[in-house]
């Protein structure tokens, strides 16, 4: 794995309030609803009877198991930046070199350190990194300074580790998604049941990160049981700086922490301790998947439709100037993107990162926007004679997949105040900076790449060899 330091920004909006769960008048007025005068958690319209979340989580698990899109002769392969002398990147410099901090270019990792089954996908973080397996199983390892990845421990984890889930013991549940952000993460089951570990907040940087309606901090992963008491399952979890975003197989969106600058999506500034409804989004909208930036989120609609919301300092909703582009620009409610080079096309995947985002269309044309640069998307003419099918945004890059398994690489890749190359664009020492999308050229001709994930600092891709193909 890889590692960053990370100094996260001093809260700059005032707190206004923390704001418990309350009853609404259209959650008593609602037939199935199981919210009681004696119930502690306010009531988020997306709750189920018992049948249904039944229903739900035999679905979710079909998902999980029918998604297995990489092959048994999957290659791993990690690149980035180590910038801990406490843990270094073990899993690369076992095949590498022990001195090596920057990995310019991306390395096979091989052997792999776990091997009791295929890799169903990578997930790089802000500082750490998770592999999930086929078999539900996940390991994890990184900076783990919050005690993030839930090993029961603050520091450093320097061999990827087996997560266990409070009772975990069931041999049909395992992990289907996880989520790793700076300072807390969180994972979910094949039963679409959410458990989150790692810093809890603050007073100043807002509370309720963990959705356990308080600022305690967790060491361990626990589930978020007012979830479970209002019968909602989990489809997709994406944890940001400061606040943390939900998807329910109902097509719900829910969002808990820290309420400034728009974050949370339902127009106040106030901090959430449980997680609640962003209203705009009902289950009407249809939404099919989410996506988490520093402090923003974007949310894809069944219609390829484009909304995000939070803070937009530098561009990064992709809704235009507005009034001013500034440290204060923000947009409190989901907004869709409606840009003159979106018009008429239909999204069918996007990605946040730490300040900018980008999306791909169905006739796989790429758009981009945020990082100061673009305040709408703009489309990536380079690629224009090419289909892109997945984008995965880090901190300042991009990393794009076409149809026929190469991957291209752009933005900036400089770290620290001496401005060296982080090697996140993977092409070498002497690429710092691409302001065009550039083939990585790193692989050879018969590996494709099935997917990828980028980090703040580090990025990782699953590929197949296809030697001996027709």
């Amino acid at each position: 794995y890889i590692m960053i330091s990370f100094c996260s920004a001093s809260r700059i909006a005032p707190l206004t309030g923390v704001l418990k769960r309350s009853f609404s008048v259209a959650a008593l007025s609602r037939p199935n609803s199981l919210v009681t005068e004696s119930s502690s958690h306010r009531y988020h319209g997306a709750q189920c009877s018992s049948t249904q979340q039944q229903q739900q989580q035999q679905q979710h698990q079909v998902r999980y198991q029918s998604n297995e899109t990489t092959s048994p002769s999957s290659k791993l392969y990690m690149w980035g930046t180590d910038s801990s002398s406490q843990t270094s990147t073990n899993i690369i410099k076992s095949a590498h070199t022990q001195e090596q901090k920057v990995f310019d270019v991306p390395l096979a990792v091989d052997p792999l350190p776990f091997s009791t089954s295929p890799i169903q996908s990578v997930v790089c973080g802000a500082n750490d990194t998770a592999f999930v397996l086929e078999n539900g199983e996940c390991w994890v390892c990184g900076e783990n300074k919050n005690g993030q990845l839930g090993v029961g421990y603050k520091s450093p984890v320097s061999e990827p580790t087996l997560l266990e889930l409070p009772g975990s013991d069931d041999d049909n549940v395992g992990i289907a998604q996880v989520s790793l952000g700076p300072q807390f993460a969180a994972v979910v089951d094949t039963n679409g049941d959410l458990y989150t570990a790692g810093y809890g907040g603050s007073a100043m940087r807002g509370m309720g990160w963990l959705g356990h309606g308080n600022d305690e901090s967790h060491l361990e992963f626990q589930k978020v049981e007012s979830l479970v008491e209002d019968g909602c399952a989990v489809q997709q979890v994406e944890v940001s700086e400061w606040h943390m975003t939900v998807l329910t197989t109902e097509g719900e969106v829910l969002t808990t922490g820290m309420g400034s600058y728009g974050r949370l999506g339902n127009v106040q500034s106030i901090d959430r301790l449980y997680l609640d409804s962003v209203e705009v989004l009902t289950s009407r909208s249809q939404v099919t998947s989410i996506s988490g930036g520093k402090s923003f989120t974007l949310a894809l609609t069944k219609d390829g439709v484009l909304y995000s919301w939070g803070r937009n300092h530098k561009g990064q909703l992709g809704t235009g100037l507005g009034l001013s582009v500034d440290i204060y620009a923000m947009q409190d409610y989901p907004e869709p993107l409606e840009a003159d080079e979106l018009l008429g096309r239909r999204v069918v995947q996007m990605s946040a990162g730490h300040s900018h985002a980008a999306c791909v269309t169905d006739s796989g044309e790429l758009f981009h926007w945020g990082m100061s640069l673009h305040f709408d998307p703009v489309r990536v003419n380079e690629l224009v004679h090419t289909k892109i099918v997945q984008v995965q945004c880090g901190e300042n890059y991009t990393l794009a997949m076409d149809d026929k398994g190469d991957m291209y690489s752009f933005g900036v890749a400089t770290t620290g105040l001496a401005g060296g190359n982080s090697g996140v664009l993977g092409q070498g020492s002497k690429q710092s900076r691409l302001n065009q999308a550039t083939l990585m050229e790193a692989f050879p001709a018969s590996l494709k790449v099935q997917q990828a994930t980028a980090g703040w600092k580090h990025a990782a891709c699953l590929v197949e060899d296809t030697t001996g193909r027709a």
